[in-house]
């Protein structure tokens, strides 16, 4: 049975940081993520959205970023461990036993939870035609801008992602924007940006409408879309239908783990080592929870190399919590062999 000193449990970008100075510390790490790659919501919902907060870049691609933290990973060799859940937790002399969904066990000497907002599934509509032609044309996600050129695209939404969207297919494709209130939830800035770019026909939006039906044959060919003011139905040739409606979430088995939680869905921590109610066990990113503290990739970069430092020094209670700075190490970092 391979053992890793420590297991990070989510391979979101927090995940990716925390596994990347675990290997700083010439340690061994496991990552395992219930998704297919590495990346979490990144990957999953928005690779090709610009993200603006990183310190260094002006500007980067969700993508992009993922593909660099998986590059600054690779010379530590990490074992990754993808398309499994960690079900199970329980320490048996002295290590923890972490069982999934497929049956493995695996064991470590501390486990780091990066598990960002948990397993997530797009919030639905409800409408009729939405299930049956989810995948032939009505989507929840752009994962490829290059997939909406020169169609029609109908979004659906009010927050963030829907606004994003709107303006980002544009210069690529006829994009209309239905919202069932007047009122956006999305950043003002970006909303100013919409409006500006629907006074200058570049985009439809209307508003206060929601989706009633979706139609088609191999393909979704028409929606009909009603408006909550008038009570008036219109029907819309449409090429794809793209929901962004925001997600449902849930911590799932984690949660069953005896940690201190914050609600039902965060994980407390208890001071600024980043450690939980179970000693061994320590948060970063999205999961933790703590007093002020702000759901941002920036911030959780920080705590995931702080939740490294602590988890390196209880698998191996010798070594400095300080790592030193980073400067002073050889150019090409060999990894300790796993065990």
């Amino acid at each position: 049975m391979l053992r890793t000193d420590v297991t990070v449990i989510g391979a979101g970008p927090a995940g990716l940081f925390a596994a990347f100075y675990v290997g700083m510390r010439d340690l061994t790490v496991r990552i395992l993520d219930p998704l297919p790659e590495p990346g979490g919501q990144l990957m999953a919902l928005y690779p090709e959205k610009y993200i603006y907060d990183i310190a260094g870049f002006p500007k980067i691609l969700a993508k992009d970023l993922v593909n660099n933290l998986v590059e600054q990973l690779e010379p530590f060799k990490p074992v990754y461990t993808l398309g499994e859940r960690a079900e199970k937790l329980e320490e048996v002399d002295g290590d923890f036993h972490i069982t999934t969904s497929s049956g493995n066990t695996y064991v470590t000497g501390a486990v780091i939870i990066a598990a960002g907002v948990g397993a997530f599934e797009p919030r639905k509509v409800g409408c009729a035609g939405e299930a049956e032609f989810t995948g032939r044309g009505v989507y929840y996600a752009v994962k490829s801008k290059a997939e909406f050129a020169g169609k029609r695209v109908l979004i659906v939404g009010g927050g963030d992602s829907a606004a994003d969207w709107t303006l980002g297919l544009k210069d690529i494709a006829d994009v209309t924007l239905i919202h069932r209130r007047e009122q956006f939830r999305a950043h003002a800035a970006t909303v100013n940006q919409m409006i500006a770019a629907a006074e200058a026909d570049e985009v439809r939006i209307l508003t206060p409408y929601e989706l009633k039906e979706v139609r088609g044959d191999e393909r979704v060919r028409e929606v009909v879309i009603f408006n909550n003011a008038t009570k008036e139905e219109t029907v819309m040739g449409v090429d794809a239908v793209v929901i962004l409606a925001g997600y449902l979430s849930k911590l799932g088995p984690l949660a069953t783990w005896g940690l201190e939680m914050e609600g039902n869905k965060k994980i407390k921590v208890l001071d600024g080592t980043m450690r939980t109610s179970r000693p061994g066990i320590f948060a970063c990113g999205d999961v933790a929870s703590y007093a002020g503290k702000l759901p941002l990739i920036c911030l959780g970069f920080g705590e995931a190399s702080i939740a490294a430092n602590y988890a390196a020094a209880y698998a191996h209670p010798e070594l400095k919590v300080n790592p030193g700075h980073s400067s002073e190490r050889d150019e090409s970092p060999t990894p300790a062999p796993a065990h």
